[in-house]
């Protein structure tokens, strides 16, 4: 027969339910445990087996180098001790806990992470006799020494404090007397001769907390609030499991072992720099993430092989450069789409507007150079055809050009101007679609642009002047059941409104202006149309402003939701 066992032929230790979706009273009784498979009994049953049933070689091998779930013999865990650890990790916010069988064996467990021989510390008088007899006697064999004093006065800790003091011990309850001590004094004892301090649930008293820990071994990744709100750290850290693949550990050593032959054979600099972008997001790591080792040496040597023989040559030359037109988009950074955020990583040179904001440039990566080309009242810093030469230049000389833009890039925002340009020059570059100002300003202020019992078009008009002149098709603006959108249209709102009136609009239209949409500072001002512009100068609005005219403005009162926190 060569049919294979069933999969699973012992439970598995369940995950235990999330903290956040259940009480402590629930987590007590449910956490780390699931139904018993065979009878469907709530309560765990005690397994008394040493040993359990591999399915064939590569299921034990998977076992022994932790790469599954299950159990492998009773010395290491059994299902029963699982439960119990996975339930306390979860009634204390851990990460994970290890049941020792006994006291004792905790302790040494503990004390053996922290000390050397030579190392002393401190404990209490008040503790179970057999603790006394373990620190005083057993743990000097292992050249640790303990100094017991009369813990109810705090002083006592300090006065035996020595250059050699590790640790200071305390039971809470003390056994066998159950009574409780000035946790504070003592630990603001240990505070002051630099023994780390952590006392759960008292932030006050702890001069270290434990962080969330993701591990993929050498890489380590921490989520800490400090202390404040230790289960969102640990929800954090959940959600970010999902994003971090388990053998990111294996691309971590496997780029570790091949430093020194990149280094030979790829020029520092921008080149470089390239190879370990490429390394990471190309078929290499693909081959390293599913195992497969073999075939990324093969590539790998490959493509290094051709480095050195260009490097011999003299035929090495700067890495073709390229353009990132991207929409930033009305200012929230959690707008941004993912493309965004990925071309915003990868960039050498950043040129940027005065309408992005400083929460969305701190998303670029780090090392890349900061060019602002935007425009200010009164002011240009480059004019668009120098904006253009300066982007074609800096690609010619290998760099990625990030061109971030407010907003969406072809709406109002010149992308159409800049990629003519590229394009005739022959220069690569994408363009990453950003939310609108005016779909982001509208959504965040509560205004729809249509409605079935109000607009059924919507028009986007620009309010910038030329030449000091408004150019518009005023007659197309003002027509019924329509929703007016006007960029850029603060500084000739006077104006704009006197003409939109002059031409048949009502004067008494619903009108709304959002000042810095969707960012904490945002501000909505409505009113009349006629009053408009003595509203927005009554505000003393800063901008960026949108403008939206039109009678879904009247559904901001039921539809409003964003709660700007800096707001007036």
């Amino acid at each position: 027969m060569n049919d294979k066992p069933k999969k699973a032929l012992s439970p598995s230790p369940a995950p235990p339910p999330a903290a956040e979706e259940y009480g402590i009273e629930t987590l007590a009784i449910h956490a780390g445990a699931s139904p018993e498979p065979v009878t469907g009994a709530r309560n765990t049953p005690i397994y008394q087996t040493t040993s359990y049933v591999f399915e064939d070689v590569e299921h034990a091998a998977d076992l022994f180098n932790l790469q599954t779930f299950g159990f492998i013999y009773s010395r290491l865990t059994n299902p029963t001790v699982s439960v119990l650890e996975e339930r306390l990790a979860s009634l204390e916010n851990g990460r994970a806990c290890v049941c020792a069988a006994s006291g004792h064996a905790a302790q040494f467990l503990a004390f053996f992470t922290l000390f050397e021989p030579g190392d002393e510390f401190i404990a209490s008088k008040n503790l179970y006799g057999g603790s006394i007899t373990q620190f005083g006697l057993s743990f000097k064999r292992l050249g640790w020494t303990c100094h017991f004093v009369d813990p109810f006065d705090p002083e006592n800790f300090r006065l035996a404090l020595t250059p050699k003091t590790k640790a200071i011990f305390i039971e809470v309850l003390a056994n066998p007397g159950g009574v409780v001590l000035d946790l504070e004094a003592i630990a603001v004892v240990a505070q002051d001769a630099g023994i780390p301090v952590n006392v759960a649930n008292r932030l006050s008293l702890c001069t270290f907390i434990m962080p969330a820990v993701i591990d993929r071994s050498p890489i380590l990744v921490a989520v800490s609030s400090g202390g404040e709100a230790p289960i969102l750290s640990r929800v954090l850290r959940a959600r970010l499991e999902t994003f971090v693949p388990a053998g990111l550990g294996r691309l971590a050593r496997f780029a570790g072992a091949i430093r020194d032959r990149v280094q030979d054979a790829v020029p520092a600099g921008t080149g470089r720099r390239r190879f370990w972008e490429d390394f990471i997001d190309g078929p290499i790591a693909e081959y390293i993430l599913a195992g497969q080792e073999d075939a990324a040496r093969n590539l790998l040597d490959e493509t290094l092989n051709e480095a050195v023989e260009d490097r011999k040559s003299g035929q090495l030359s700067n890495p073709e450069g390229e353009v990132y037109l991207v929409g930033s988009g009305p200012g929230d950074p959690d707008l941004l789409t993912f493309r965004a955020l990925r071309l915003m990583q990868r960039a050498d040179v950043v040129l940027h507007d005065r309408l992005v904001p400083a929460s969305i440039l701190d998303l670029v990566c780090r090392d890349a150079k900061r060019v602002f080309v935007g425009k200010k009242p009164g002011d240009q810093a480059l004019r668009q055809e120098q904006i253009s030469r300066l982007m074609i230049d800096l690609a010619r000389q290998g760099k990625r050009v990030l061109r971030l833009k407010s907003g969406d890039p072809f709406v109002f925002g010149r992308g159409g101007e800049e990629i003519e340009a590229l394009s005739f020059e022959g220069i690569p570059f994408q363009v990453v679609p950003g939310i609108t100002a005016a779909n982001g300003c509208a959504s965040y202020a509560g205004i729809p642009l249509t409605h079935r019992d109000h607009a059924q078009s919507c028009m986007f008009v620009t309010g910038h002047m030329k030449d000091e002149r408004l150019d518009l098709n005023w007659q197309a603006m003002v027509q019924p059941r329509q929703t007016l959108v006007v960029y850029m249209g603060l500084r000739s709102l006077p104006e704009f409104t006197e003409k939109l009136i002059a031409h048949g609009a009502d004067p008494t239209t619903p009108a709304a202006i959002i000042d810095k949409g969707t960012r904490d500072q945002q501000q909505v001002i409505t009113g009349a149309l006629d009053r408009l512009a003595v509203l927005a100068a009554e505000a003393k609005l800063g901008g960026p402003a949108t403008i939206i005219i039109g009678t879904v403005v009247t559904l901001r009162d039921k539809l409003s939701w964003f709660k700007p926190r800096n707001s007036g």
